[in-house]
C-alpha cells in the first residue's frame, strides 16, 4: 500500500469518527422532556461538581442533566460558594428548590421529583 493510500484511509477514519462525535452530541437526552418540564416549574437545583451526591443526581439523568435547572454553587478550585448560592443560603447538597421557596436536600427519585413539580411521572 502507497503512502497515499495509507494518507487516504486515516482520513477517512479521522472524518467518521469525528462526524460520530458529532452525531452522538446532537443526539437528545432519555429524559430531556422531563428535565425540561422541571426546569420549566420553576424548579431550581443547586450543587457542586466536587459532590458525590449531585454527581448521582445528574447520573440519574444521563446526557439530559444539563437540560435541567442547575446552578453551580462551588468556587472554581472548590474551597469557596458562589454569590447565589449564598444569597440562596444553600448549606448542603444537592438542594432542590420549587417555584413554592419549599425545598428539599439529597439524591431526589424520578418520583420525587414529579410529585415537587407537577411534571408527568417517568420511570428511570
Amino acid at each position: 500500500m502507497s503512502k497515499y493510500t495509507s494518507w487516504i484511509i486515516i482520513g477517512i477514519a479521522v472524518v467518521l469518527i469525528i462526524g460520530g462525535i458529532v452525531w452522538y452530541g446532537d443526539q437528545p437526552g432519555q429524559y430531556d422532556q422531563f428535565a425540561t418540564c422541571i426546569k420549566d416549574s420553576g424548579a431550581t437545583f443547586f450543587g457542586a461538581f466536587w459532590c458525590p451526591h449531585c454527581q448521582e443526581q445528574k447520573s440519574l439523568f444521563g446526557k439530559s442533566w444539563k437540560k435541567l435547572p442547575y446552578v453551580e454553587c462551588s468556587t472554581p478550585d472548590g474551597q469557596g460558594q458562589t454569590e447565589i448560592c449564598k444569597t440562596n443560603n444553600i448549606e448542603s447538597y444537592p438542594t432542590w428548590q420549587w417555584k413554592s421557596g419549599d425545598r428539599k436536600t439529597g439524591v431526589l427519585t424520578f418520583d420525587e421529583l414529579s410529585q415537587f413539580t407537577g411534571c408527568p411521572a417517568i420511570k428511570g
